[in-house]
């Protein structure tokens, strides 16, 4: 049996705002077409009675033309989210390799995310120098940055 991975799917209040983070500040690319999905077959994929939603893929960082996807959508209408917690139940965070935390973590607070721990840097074994933070992105997903030297 075949198993690949293909993409993960964040449910935004503004997804064309969210998109436009994740390129803007983490690098992702947006792939034509923007996506507008609503019938009978979302409502029975989803369980969502009416569901209508409105988005789109993104390529990630790194990975070529035939990497994972980061997905953005929004609904029509859609249940409110819950403040970030690392220790929460569920996807946990997104994260991504950066050149500089703290400049990127800058950035994300520049476009209204929010700090979510400190930044660390600390030595591995093997003597690299680590530098870990979390963040939230503009709606509240946690997004790890983290680089080694």
């Amino acid at each position: 049996m075949r198993i690949q991975y293909t993409h993960t799917c964040i449910i935004a209040r503004d997804w064309r705002r969210l998109a436009d983070f994740y390129e803007e500040v983490l690098g992702c690319v947006f792939l034509p077409p923007e996506k507008e999905l609503y019938g009978n077959w979302v409502e029975r994929i989803t369980g969502v009675a009416g569901a209508h939603l409105y988005g789109g893929h993104l390529r990630l960082p790194g990975h070529g033309e035939a990497g994972p996807t980061l997905e953005i959508y929004q609904y029509r209408e859609s249940l409110p989210g819950s403040f970030p917690a690392a220790n929460r139940r569920g996807l946990g965070h997104l994260a991504f390799e950066v050149e500089d935390v703290e400049q990127t973590a800058q950035e994300i607070l520049r476009w209204g995310g929010a700090k979510v721990g400190e930044i660390v840097s600390f030595r591995e074994k093997g003597g690299d120098l680590r530098t870990i933070a979390y963040l939230a992105d503009p709606e509240g997903n946690i997004v790890e940055l983290h680089s080694r030297q």
